[in-house]
């Protein structure tokens, strides 16, 4: 297998030719997407230049794919997790306000947890990590500054919009037409 090929990823769309989730972005290897082809699963929508060959088949590796039947998702208020709240917040710092790579931030509690702070959308903001050291567990207005923006809960279609906009121009230009706002 040729080393160009390592890294390379396909875009999964629902049977509606949406992307099944835009947080994370719905992705899968690209041998994940030839064996979904074969076991019939998917139908492929765009493919990469290159093609990859075994004894009795030879394929071209597919960029997007959609899935054959539907998938509905029924969560109303998104997972708070790493990905959401950072998109939420834009991967930026809410503290100093600058931007960072997921690896770069952490959660911060607002109203610390040693105060009674609790794990939820509206108490949890993104920070980086001298902000949120420096922070510890000092409350908000007193002895550090509030957040930038106050935290609040997102709505998916809010997260889809923001995880949209962030993946303009980073990926294949295949994926573009699937990734519009």
């Amino acid at each position: 297998m040729s080393g160009s090929l390592v890294g390379v990823h396909t875009l999964v769309l629902n049977a509606d030719y949406r992307p099944l989730s835009y947080f994370p972005l719905s992705i899968c290897s690209w041998q994940e997407a030839i064996k979904a082809l074969l076991l019939d699963r998917v139908n492929v929508v765009s493919e990469y230049d290159h093609t990859v060959h075994s004894p009795s088949v030879s394929l071209k590796i597919p960029s997007v794919v959609s899935l054959k039947r539907f998938v509905t998702s029924f969560r109303e208020i998104p997972a708070l997790n790493r990905g959401t709240l950072f998109l939420r917040d834009y991967y930026t710092c809410q503290y100093c306000g600058d931007e960072f790579s997921a690896k770069q931030l952490t959660f911060d509690h607002v109203m610390p947890r040693a105060s009674g702070g609790e794990t939820h959308w509206k108490n949890i903001v993104a920070a980086c990590f001298d902000c949120n050291v420096e922070k510890g567990d000092k409350l908000p207005g007193k002895g550090f500054p509030a957040p930038i923006r106050a935290p609040y809960i997102p709505t998916n279609r809010e997260l889809q919009r923001i995880s949209r906009e962030l993946a303009k121009g980073r990926f294949h230009e295949s994926w573009e037409d699937y990734l519009t706002l």
